[in-house]
């Protein structure tokens, strides 16, 4: 159905549109709703009223015409002073097409003109606890994806068996264990050479992805502290605690320390052997030094799964 009419709102002969109306009314009295609607169409045409606008609209809203329904209701909730129920009825069929946005915008006017209106605050908690139920639907939905994705193992896509065989060699078995390391990281391993980085970066690119995107943005700093957290029930937070300062290696161990700004023996185990072995001038004697270190505290440097 279609509306019959698109005067202005308040435009024509009231006088004229009295025996639709009560045509209208009877007929709706009766049960013969077809012939109310049409009765209230031929009413509109002489007068564009606002209360008859909205009694169409509640009507086909009962027969179950909503589109003509919504953009009658619209129709009248957009001016200034909009009757309090079209502006109920109208949040309601936007609720049920999952509009909640606009559900909450009708029924937030209500609230802020009639704080204590009983249906239109009973309405505003009903929306807001769905949108607040999608929201962490979608949050959880998007959650599980990205999780989906970064869990592919390696082997699940196009790679020559040199790059597999690298990648396999340095624990790197996931696509997310890819976004959690830097190239430099990677050609720093024994027979990691330019064509496997080149190889497995154009992998990445196809996807929109690259090395160590995982890093980038903090993202690096907050999967530490949630790395952090899991040691902490599993370790004595006092050996967590003990400065680097404190433990006897080379200058060469320490200056690497300082640059990966770990000050804690815990912040130390946060950090990986690639890490470490990214690090300009810093070779296998220092990485064994520093494993050494941690040993003598039951700790060790975090692997990369």
């Amino acid at each position: 159905m279609t509306t019959s009419t698109t005067l202005p709102l308040h435009a024509g002969d009231a006088a004229k549109a009295k025996p639709h109306l009560d045509r209208a009314r009877q007929c709706e009295s009766a049960g013969d709703r077809d012939a109310a609607v049409e009765a209230y169409r031929a009413a509109l045409t002489e007068h564009h009223a606002v209360d008859t606008v909205f009694s169409l609209a509640r009507l086909l809203d009962r027969i179950g015409e909503d589109d003509e329904a919504i953009e009658l209701y619209e129709r009248i909730c957009f001016g200034k002073k909009p009757p309090v129920n079209a502006l109920i009825n109208l949040a309601i069929l936007y609720e049920d097409l999952n509009e909640l946005s606009r559900a909450e915008r009708c029924l937030r006017r209500i609230v802020d003109e009639h704080p204590t209106h009983p249906r239109a605050r009973m309405y505003l908690k009903d929306v807001m606890g769905v949108t607040e139920m999608t929201i962490d639907a979608d949050a959880r939905q998007q959650e599980l994806r990205k999780n989906a994705i970064l869990n592919t193992p390696i082997t699940d896509f196009e790679l020559s068996g040199r790059a597999r065989n690298c990648l396999k060699k340095v624990d790197i078995r996931t696509l997310g264990d890819l976004l959690r390391i830097t190239e430099a990281e990677l050609l720093a391993f024994k027979n990691f050479g330019e064509s496997s980085i080149s190889e497995i970066k154009a992998m990445l690119a196809a996807r929109g992805l690259r090395l160590g995107q995982a890093l980038e943005g903090g993202h690096d700093q907050a999967f530490r502290r949630e790395y952090l957290d899991y040691l902490k029930t599993q370790h004595d937070e006092a050996v967590l605690a003990i400065s680097v300062s404190t433990l006897e290696l080379s200058v060469r161990a320490k200056k690497a320390i300082s640059l990966l700004e770990a000050r804690t023996l815990g912040e130390l185990a946060c950090r990986t052997e690639a890490e470490l072995m990214g690090l300009k001038n810093f070779g296998l004697t220092s990485l064994d030094e520093i494993k050494l270190q941690l040993a003598n505290h039951g700790l060790s440097l975090r692997p990369l799964e």
